[in-house]
């Protein structure tokens, strides 16, 4: 840390100084969340299935009886063994917020390419409850760009974060909101990518209001899954009961 001491009087008028930075980011902030809601909306036409521990879904079947759908695509691809180091941090932020939005005409789901078998263990492990399902055998991750095939990404030909991307792996960090109208019809209301996902990371929050802030070489360098901290507890019990450890 290499900040200047100065007195008690010096700090007051810094942070107020600042202070008029931070109440004019909240303003605009908040504008920028209206517009948001105000953006155009398109129908989803596709019969999009997704399977879970509730068996086959659509995606009318994922609102829940909401009228509101946030869909996290945690990136973990047909094969893989465990989740990267940053799908999980976000997911560790999940259940919290997801109790409150279930109450507030809002349903968050998780979804994988993989099939659900695979990462269901990956899932116990962690012991989030939350509810995740497969896309598996869908075209849903790759209409709205958060999945790749191998060719595209070798020719440079992807689509992601709105522009062609020479930088893509198979799979990639998003967030997409869709509604459901009372006749049933589903529209894609939102999609972000990249670093637009640091919405939904609470620790962040937290580490920016520290001196030496995120602290970071690089993305997330520092994160760990949280079983694997030096101080974490061994099992997933110490995270969810036995009950929601098998589901």
């Amino acid at each position: 840390m290499n900040h200047r001491i100065v007195s008690q009087e010096e700090w007051l008028a810094a942070r107020k100084q600042h202070l008029i930075k931070e109440k004019e980011f909240t303003r605009r902030r908040d504008q920028l969340s209206a517009e948001r809601r105000d953006l155009p909306c398109v129908k989803v036409e596709k019969p999009y299935e997704f399977n879970g521990p509730e068996g086959r879904q659509t995606l009318a079947d994922l609102f829940d009886g909401r009228r509101q759908l946030i869909v996290y695509p945690f990136m973990f691809g047909p094969g893989w063994k465990e989740g990267c180091k940053g799908c999980p941090f976000i997911s560790d932020h999940i259940d919290g917020a997801n109790l409150h939005l279930a109450h507030h005409d809002v349903a968050l789901v998780a979804v994988s390419r993989a099939p659900w078998p695979e990462f269901a263990a990956f899932k116990r492990r962690m012991g989030w409850r939350f509810k995740r399902v497969s896309s598996y055998g869908s075209n849903f991750n790759y209409d709205y760009h958060v999945s790749f095939n191998k060719d595209d990404i070798a020719q440079g030909n992807v689509y992601y974060n709105y522009e062609m991307s020479k930088e893509a792996a198979e799979e990639m960090p998003g967030i997409s909101v869709f509604y459901k109208d009372e006749a049933g019809n589903i529209f894609h209301t939102y999609s972000s990518y990249a670093r637009g996902g640091d919405l939904l990371i609470g620790a962040y929050n937290y580490l920016d209001l520290t001196p030496k802030g995120r602290n970071e070489t690089g993305i997330m360098d520092w994160v760990r899954h949280h079983d694997r901290y030096e101080d974490a507890p061994k099992s997933s019990d110490a995270y969810c009961s036995s009950e929601e450890l098998h589901a």
